[in-house]
């Protein structure tokens, strides 16, 4: 089942025919959006970093798009607004909205405020009943009254929709939807799936060398996909923590469905501040985590955690590395769609300056490479996400030859594209 497909099937079970969306990945709406516009009232796009307008455009003046005054998510919607005229924006004053923004927790008023106005003027469904479950490999909860509103996870918020929750359930019945299918959680898991994804992390946890026995820490699990894989490679206890409950709770979750809830301890902890004592895990990873914290830091605090002559790897998304579609295009094409899209913090690392931050930190022995990940599943959510930056990039020619080029490549069973990460493994001193 797509996850059009799952989402249908849970309003089918609801007893919903048309509702309210809202979510930051707009891929997750898209797909209702293109096949059954009939059973959506108004479309809230939260600070999306990704935005193809395509499957809105026949219904512009049910979408609105939030956005921050500057920064990534203010220059995506500057892009898309011109595909979708009607549709109506609301500028966040003095924010920014990174993509792992907790936006809801951050501009709870004027979030809350915006959703209210727009969709009070769209109909929808009423359902009947409260309370949570599961249907169709998605998790649901509801509460409130009114037409309804289904929020679609954020991708990193660490309170997803939590705080604007109580004030929309007065206006609306709400609907948090979850589960591996959606969201973030979704984008991480399918990524962890790529052969080449798992051979990045075959090689990171080489390069740790746990020994037998001793404890191993990730730092930043998100929905805990590499620990599951991690808990198949090694014996070994395994200490996984993020900031996002949301996260947690996912991941613990899908390692009890896999049944590995026995193998890995899920435990909330920031990379800048980690929750431990010096000195009490005989090695430590984090992936994909610190392009958006402060990296000194992080660096300092994983280090500090390993005991003396334990391991340390570190993997961070390389935007000094050009990404590449195996796609027959114009020159001029390619040249819009090869960088890679940027999505760091002002003190992350995302480039090939891991490597001296390691050094300068005080490790030895250091390995340090880039790794070459390919996407190949375009019917993926880690590719939908990165090819609708492309798309975005494109006018409506362009556009035109990229899905010809698409269409080709899927036919001959050549379609895949591929990006670079930095990774980095070093000995305590």
């Amino acid at each position: 089942m797509t996850p059009t497909d799952r989402i249908v099937a849970l309003f089918d079970h609801l007893g919903i025919g048309r509702a309210h969306l809202a979510s930051q990945i707009v891929s997750d709406m898209a797909g209702l959006a293109a096949a059954h516009p009939e059973r959506v009232g108004g479309v809230v796009c939260v600070t999306p970093v990704r935005l193809d307008p395509e499957p809105f455009a026949a219904m512009p003046e049910r979408v609105l798009m939030v956005a921050g005054e500057y920064g990534p998510t203010a220059e995506t919607v500057r892009v898309a607004a011109p595909r979708l005229p009607g549709a109506s924006r609301v500028m966040l004053d003095g924010y920014e909205g990174e993509g792992w923004a907790d936006t809801a927790k951050d501009c709870t008023a004027e979030l809350v405020g915006a959703m209210r106005d727009f969709l009070g003027g769209i109909a929808a469904d009423t359902p009947i009943g409260a309370g949570s479950g599961s249907f169709a490999g998605i998790s649901y909860r509801i509460e409130g009254s009114g037409p309804a509103l289904v929020l679609l996870p954020f991708f990193l918020a660490a309170s997803q929709w939590d705080p604007a929750v109580p004030a929309l359930a007065r206006q609306f019945t709400v609907i948090r939807l979850g589960g591996r299918h959606l969201g973030g959680v979704a984008m991480l898991e399918d990524r962890a799936a790529m052969p080449t994804y798992r051979a990045m992390f075959r090689s990171l946890v080489e390069a740790l060398a746990p020994q037998p026995g001793e404890a191993i820490l990730d730092v930043g699990c998100g929905a805990g996909s590499l620990d599951r894989q991690l808990a198949r490679l090694v014996d070994n206890p395994i200490i996984a923590v993020d900031p996002n409950n949301f996260a947690l709770g996912e991941a613990a979750a899908l390692a009890e469905e896999d049944g590995l809830g026995g193998r890995i301890e899920f435990r909330p902890g920031n990379a800048e501040a980690l929750p431990f004592p010096d000195a009490g895990f005989g090695c430590a990873f984090s992936v994909t985590v610190f392009e958006e914290c402060d990296a000194d830091k992080a660096i300092a605090e994983i280090i500090r955690v390993v005991r003396p002559g334990g391991r340390v790897a570190v993997a961070v998304r390389a935007t000094d590395l050009p990404q590449w579609w195996n796609l027959d295009l114009p020159e001029a094409i390619r040249r819009k769609v090869t960088p890679t899209p940027r999505s760091v913090g002002p003190r992350g690392v995302a480039d090939a300056g891991l490597y001296r931050l390691m050094r300068q930190a005080g490790l030895a022995d250091l390995v340090c490479y880039p790794a070459m990940i390919t996407l190949d599943r375009p019917d993926g959510p880690i590719w939908r996400y990165r090819e609708d930056h492309a798309l975005s990039l494109l006018d409506a020619d362009e556009r035109a030859v990229w899905r010809a080029a698409r269409d080709r490549a899927a036919a001959e069973g050549t379609l895949l594209a591929s990006h670079a990460l930095h990774c980095c493994a070093g000995t305590k001193r």
